[in-house]
């Protein structure tokens, strides 16, 4: 195009130039056109040799100085520098065998747990609800954390850890709830960024948490527990950016506001709690709260039909849950397990002190076979009778261990007396004996308020002769060795029992008539 221009330049023939040009167009082939094809493939391999990187590091090149300020470029090759490492290093390894070893820790995680179970806590152990509400809660944990991470890894402070051991402990005992919380905090590390200071965060905070959540039928508690898992999770946060970061100018304000949103859903373990009673067929202390009101449809029978019964059963849960106080266990089971004891004494009342208003015994009428048989059938007949009212086990238990494997001495010495010949062993409780400490000083309890209202003129050096041979013979019938009760602790519930009757029973100072 080029040579044509100069030639109608020099012919001096400009004006002409658009029909020249046409003209040539017209009479001139092309010796030259376009391949598709190779343009593709010529494209495809220039893109190709384009490299994906800004720019290349030579081995053995220094990167950054110590001391020297990470930002620009130097943070651009630090981060490369570590997605390449860790490219690598998954590459160059196995991943079935990665796998493999998290499932290893995963199953020595879990194996931990039901080992510890099965050593310290037996009944769990064999009771497949149970075992399955800790292993659900484990579960469920681990996969919205894990989906959490998913989403957004900074919001891993939102996830109520907590909540864990407040369950668990609602449910079961302190040393369950810690137990199952660090192993599981664990095996969220592997799942978590940072890992370490996750893992420290929550163990801190699962303490607290255990410390402080006793009473959680109690509302106010669980308000306290929560405000006080907060300020742990906050100060220890706070701590460890200090620590990392040698200075507060970049902390992240939001964290904070994580931790608060963490607490409030953290509130939602009243909800949980119920849904975990219905689904596993469980009691924690809130249903035990609501089973201690006497006006419940059960006890307020018991109260019209057999009101003495229900007087003894209102001292013997008072003793309880004091006794229960002193020794660390658990007052509000204490309490409601006394109340619902003697409910089986409603079939035959009249066959029972305590309700013999006139003084007419039913027992003169029938014979001491008859009425030994009466007298142990109020334990049977109370397990029926609460299980048609949908008491917890854990409050028929009570009612199956508060004479344990004992004798109807009196009956018993009766017809040893007529030379009866009688057969021990049909003067005897069935059992079985009591497993818990709650079980064990109810029955103490029980023995010793039924029995004191035979003493004349009761005083302190009385009463306290009275507890100890009581009890003393309940230790010496080996009523407690299946409990993890101890000497120190009986020695506790003696003295309590003794204080107690000692105020029931005190000698009132007689004023001189007006």
């Amino acid at each position: 195009m080029t040579f044509i221009n100069n030639e109608i330049i020099s012919l001096n023939v400009q004006e002409f130039k658009p029909q020249i040009v046409s003209i040539l167009f017209d009479l001139i082939e092309s010796d030259i056109s376009l391949n598709q094809s190779l343009t593709k493939n010529s494209i495809e391999e220039a893109l190709a040799n384009v490299s994906p990187n800004r720019g290349i590091i030579e081995k053995e090149t220094l990167i950054i100085s110590k001391g020297e300020l990470v930002e620009g470029d130097k943070l651009k090759i630090l981060e490369s520098l570590k997605n390449e490492y860790e490219t690598t290093s998954v590459s160059k390894t196995n991943y079935y065998l990665i796998i493999s070893s998290y499932s290893f820790l995963v199953i020595l995680s879990l194996l931990m747990i039901i080992l510890f179970i099965r050593k310290f806590r037996k009944k769990i152990y064999l009771n497949i609800n149970q075992l399955s509400l800790i292993f659900f809660n484990i579960t469920l944990l681990v996969l919205i954390t894990t989906f959490v991470v998913s989403v957004e890894s900074s919001y891993i402070f939102v996830v109520p850890i907590c909540i864990l051991p407040l369950l668990l402990k609602a449910f079961f005992d302190s040393r369950i709830a810690f137990f199952v919380h660090s192993v599981t905090v664990m095996l969220l590390g592997f799942i978590v960024p940072n890992s370490y200071e996750f893992i420290f965060l929550n163990i801190i905070a699962g303490v607290i948490t255990i410390i402080s959540s006793d009473d959680l039928y109690k509302r106010a508690n669980l308000f306290i527990t929560v405000g006080q898992i907060t300020i742990v999770y906050m100060i220890s946060y706070f701590s460890f950016f200090v620590i990392h970061e040698g200075n507060i100018d970049n902390i992240e304000i939001f964290n904070f506001l994580l931790f608060m949103l963490c607490g409030l859903l953290t509130l939602f373990i009243y909800p949980l709690i119920y849904i975990y009673e219905k689904v596993f067929n469980l009691v924690s202390d809130v249903s035990l709260l609501e089973l201690s009101d006497t006006n419940s449809p059960l006890l307020k029978e018991l109260s019209n039909k057999a009101p003495g019964t229900f007087h003894h059963s209102m001292n013997v849960a008072n003793l309880a849950e004091s006794s229960a106080n002193e020794i660390g266990a658990n007052s509000m089971l204490a309490r409601v397990g006394s109340l619902y004891h003697d409910i089986g004494k409603m079939n035959n009342p009249s066959y029972f002190t305590e309700n013999q208003i006139t003084g007419a015994n039913p027992h003169d009428k029938v014979s001491s076979l008859e009425s030994v048989n009466i007298i142990l059938n109020h334990v049977s007949k109370g397990v029926e009778r609460a299980k048609k009212n949908n008491l917890p086990n854990r409050i028929i238990d009570f009612i199956r261990t508060h004479h344990g494997t004992n004798v109807i001495h009196y009956f018993y010495e009766k017809d040893l007396k007529l030379n009866l010949n009688p057969n021990i062993e049909d003067y005897k409780y069935s059992g079985p004996r009591p497993f818990s400490k709650e079980t064990a000083l109810v029955m103490m309890c029980d023995s010793v308020e039924a029995a004191t209202k035979s003493l004349e003129n009761p005083d302190s050096e009385k009463i306290n002769s009275f507890v100890e041979t009581i009890i003393d013979k309940q230790i010496s019938n080996n009523q407690f060795e299946n409990c993890s009760i101890t000497f120190k602790d009986i020695k506790m519930i003696k003295d309590v029992i003794k204080k107690k009757l000692a105020n029931i029973y005190h000698i009132r100072v007689e004023y001189p008539e007006i």
